[in-house]
């Protein structure tokens, strides 16, 4: 059984049990929390699309943690020119932890 979830403006495809990384959620650690906004859910073969979102359908998570991503490098040239720039950032994620798909 997996579900195709819009969290945080990004569609992540969940099962129960996996842990997913998404942008930052103003959420505490340990904490559940509830997403509504499911796209698609298939239950053994039985595939429901939503237009947009499936009725009745919800997604519920645990928070694991929050953390920085890996450093992201944004290199700029231009050639002949002498132009070089180099910038960089770390993204804020959310680790959570899917519970159920109901």
């Amino acid at each position: 059984m997996y579900a195709i979830v819009d969290i945080a403006g990004q569609q992540f495809k969940v099962e129960q049990g996996r842990k997913v990384f998404v942008h930052r959620l103003q959420a505490e650690e340990g904490a559940s929390i509830q997403f509504e906004k499911v796209l698609l859910k298939d239950n053994d073969g039985t595939v429901v699309v939503g237009a947009p979102y499936v009725d009745g359908a919800s997604v519920s998570a645990t928070v694991l943690k929050h953390l920085k991503g890996e450093k992201v490098l944004v290199f700029k040239k231009k050639r002949r020119k002498g132009y070089q720039k180099c910038n960089g950032h770390r993204q804020y994620l959310t680790q959570i932890q899917i519970d159920s798909i109901s």
